[in-house]
């Protein structure tokens, strides 16, 4: 993980940088290729990482699928751009007219996008450019559409944000969400032939009022997908005239020389850069699911052997001798969470955090050990129902000094072996007061009676 981290932070300082060529002169490189392999090599260590449990790939599946699917992109030396907008402004019409075909479906019904499309474009600098039709950010049952559309920007390397007209305010939210993602955007008025010279002029201005500090003054451009056919009128041989419709060919000289000019000189950065953009969330994602799985683990194991120690206390009938019993599991508890978060203790380890510990709860909760001394001293001298009742309190008691041990513990293996810069005095003050000692001694005291009464059961004999 943090071999990603470094070649994230390293990628972005890249991205800042001009492309030189690699420092070995027997392979040179361009920067863009050097970005390259190192992206690839992170997604690699974070796809073959064997320390992420197979639980966690599963629940992360679909996003393990996407990271495989970029370092393939990275490694075929492919480039992505997706083509973006609201329903109907042409987002088709403009893809089929860069790549000089109808490869994507063009109608007027609304959203006839239903799903991201993608095809091949050209090569640029050696890079094979993909382009990428999205559904409209407006679709009327728009929710989870709108969420595909912001994926699929999210891990392409550059975005053509088209309009047809002033900017609406939905737009340009969804502008600024994309300028978040820290991709290249360019910004096309599609339709502009509908303009006279002067309004046009006009509305590119005001487009690039409204993409200041998100798009540069350039990259605001005016195209024509599907420019309005020409109408003619032509005489026959009898005099007679006819009107003629000749259809135009697209108007998007502008718009392909600036995706040129970008994608030449940093496209292949940029793939590197959005490729290891997303193996860093996948990354923090994975550090989630695992801290989450360790936090239920501990969970099980406190509880566990809270019902151990406060059993084993409870069942003990020589007096004060059944603390020492208690000391042993609350060993064993910390060892058993040290492995449960891969920082293993040895004895020794265990024996001086819970010294800290339990030097910590006794000047807090002096009143509570002093409790269960003498409950300890008093069973040995009461027999019968006062015996099991006597037992179940100071089982209780265990219980609730192994869950204080066992969630203090916890806390100063998740910080890394340490109790950072609050100390563990203000470490334990937290976890009393965020624990329900009542609930927990109610819960406890039950769970000890119950188990009491089947061990006195078992132990009648059966007529």
């Amino acid at each position: 993980m943090s071999v990603l981290s470094s070649s994230w932070r390293r990628l972005r300082g890249w991205l800042g940088a001009s492309d030189t060529p690699a420092p070995d002169a027997a392979a040179p490189r361009t920067g863009g290729a050097v970005h390259g392999a190192q992206a690839a090599d992170s997604l690699r260590a974070l796809l073959d990482d064997p320390n992420i449990p197979a639980a966690v790939r599963s629940g992360l599946a679909e996003d393990f699928a996407r990271l495989e699917a970029l370092l393939a992109k990275l490694e075929r030396d492919e480039l992505h751009l997706a083509v973006f907008g609201r329903v109907s402004v042409g987002k088709s019409a403009l893809a089929n007219a860069l790549l000089g075909e109808p490869a994507f479906e063009v109608g007027v019904l609304h959203g006839t996008t239903r799903a991201a499309g993608q095809r091949l474009w050209q090569d640029v600098a050696g890079s094979g450019v993909h382009l990428i039709d999205t559904p409209g950010i407006d679709e009327l049952d728009g929710e989870a559409r709108e969420q595909l559309a912001f994926e699929v920007a999210g891990l392409v390397d550059l975005v053509i944000f088209v309009v047809d007209g002033d900017m609406t305010q939905r737009e340009r939210e969804a502008l600024q969400l994309l300028a978040a993602t820290r991709r290249p955007l360019l910004l096309a008025l599609n339709k502009a032939d509908r303009y006279a010279d002067a309004d046009r002029e006009r509305l590119l201005e005001r487009l690039r009022e409204h993409a200041a500090g998100l798009i540069r003054s350039e990259d605001v451009v005016a195209v024509s997908a599907r420019p309005a056919a020409l109408r003619t009128l032509r005489l026959d041989a009898d005099g007679r005239e006819h009107e003629d419709f000749v259809e135009q060919p697209p108007a998007i000289d502008a718009l392909r020389e600036r995706l040129v000019a970008v994608l030449a000189h940093e496209g292949k950065t940029l793939s590197a850069l959005n490729a290891s953009l997303f193996a860093g969330r996948l990354s923090d994602a994975v550090g989630r699911r695992i801290a989450a799985a360790r936090r239920d683990l501990a969970d099980t194991v406190i509880r566990q052997y809270c019902l151990a120690k406060s059993v084993a206390v409870a069942l003990n009938p020589i007096p004060v001798a059944d603390l020492l019993a208690a000391g042993a599991l609350d060993a064993a508890l910390v060892m058993h969470l040290g492995r449960v978060y891969g920082l293993p203790l040895t004895r020794r380890e265990a024996g001086g955090l819970i010294a800290t510990i339990t030097a910590q709860l006794v000047a807090l909760m002096g009143a509570i050990w002093g409790i269960h001394l003498a409950s300890s001293a008093l069973k040995g001298l009461s027999a019968g129902m006062s015996t099991v009742l006597t037992a179940a309190a100071q089982g209780a008691l265990a219980w609730y000094a192994t869950a204080l041990v066992g969630r203090a513990a916890e806390r100063y293996l998740v910080a890394g072996k340490s109790w950072g810069a609050q100390g563990p005095k203000r470490v334990v003050e937290e976890i009393v007061r965020s624990l329900d000692r009542d609930s927990i001694l109610r819960e406890a005291r039950t769970e000890i009676l119950a188990r009491l009464r089947r061990g006195e059961e078992s132990e009648r004999p059966r007529a």
